[in-house]
């Protein structure tokens, strides 16, 4: 079974099966469809699957954790719970599998010093390589398959409510994002405008160590005399997109705007974006991804 993509997306599954090697983000995922409205059950032993399948329909989805350290999870069982469930159109069902690369899995549990489950005396690498392969069968079958490698949780909850929310009269949600194209563009971005044309505060001294959400540097790039017309257009732009979007069934929408080091220029249309179009009545997120990666390095023992 192929992956879908979210733009073919079919209406909020009754059950949502989660699953996916230790440390890719399967605790991240189950909050995160809990807040979309999910009822949660995470760690469900196999065995009492078919006995909550038994019962009534639930009154909303519902996200089963399925985990490989369970002591009766078998990769097969799970296979014939998918394909019973594949034969019932009452319980419409999807397998949503996190993974992440080797590299990035075994980095994971370096930070956390934590043994893997699956190797408590041997080295993390075992581990996961005992792990991927008791679970390869899975994947193979997933409906939705995320790679976690190299995002944060916020990240990962952004991806997860891509797939997930529901639309269903739910009101369009809109992510705006400043970044650095030093560091590559942010994952999941739908529209992507670069204000590298715009005049730079980083060669003003006093501004210099601010950054887009201080009013000075908003005002020195505001009287950059092309910007005026930039925002304009842009605005007008995302004004025709968003309602369009939102007609065609989306819930989600992320815009990215990037510069150089992304702390001035960027982040200032970030702001005056978000501001503007949450005044239009939009329910608008904004992320700051190089001010969170400042914010992380400068404490070390939060996560971004």
């Amino acid at each position: 079974m192929t992956p879908q993509s979210p733009q073919a997306q079919q209406p909020s599954p009754a059950i949502v099966l989660v699953t996916g090697p230790s440390g890719a983000g399967r605790s991240t995922a189950i909050r995160s469809l809990e807040d979309l409205g999910f009822e949660v059950i995470d760690n469900l032993p196999l065995s009492l699957l078919p006995r909550l399948l038994e019962g009534p329909p639930p009154s909303r989805p519902l996200a089963l954790g399925l985990d490989v350290r369970n002591r009766d999870f078998s990769a097969n069982a799970l296979i014939e719970t998918i394909d019973q469930l594949a034969s019932r159109p009452d319980r419409a069902a999807q397998v949503l599998y996190l993974d992440a690369d080797e590299e990035e899995l075994v980095r994971r549990y370096s930070e956390t010093r934590r043994r893997h489950p699956l190797a408590p005396a041997g080295t993390p690498l075992a581990g996961i390589a005992r792990e991927r392969e008791l679970l390869s069968p899975v994947r193979a079958r997933a409906d939705v398959l995320v790679d976690t490698t190299g995002l944060s949780p916020h990240d990962l909850r952004a991806e997860i409510e891509r797939w997930f929310a529901p639309s269903d009269g739910r009101q369009l949600g809109v992510t705006i994002h400043s970044f650095s194209y030093k560091r590559g563009l942010p994952r999941g971005m739908d529209i992507v405008i670069d204000c590298r044309f715009l005049r730079n505060p980083h060669w003003e001294e006093k501004l210099r160590p601010l950054d887009g959400r201080d009013a000075a540097v908003a005002e020195y790039v505001a009287a950059d005399p092309r910007f005026k017309e930039f925002f304009a257009r842009m605005k007008s732009l995302v004004d025709l997109l968003l309602p369009a979007h939102k007609e065609e069934g989306k819930s989600h929408l992320s815009i990215g705007f990037g510069c150089t080091g992304g702390q001035h220029r960027s982040v200032a249309v970030t702001e005056q974006l978000a501001s503007a179009l949450a005044k239009d009545g939009w329910h608008v997120s904004k992320r700051h991804r190089e001010m969170e990666r400042r914010d992380a390095l400068g404490n070390k023992g939060h996560q971004v």
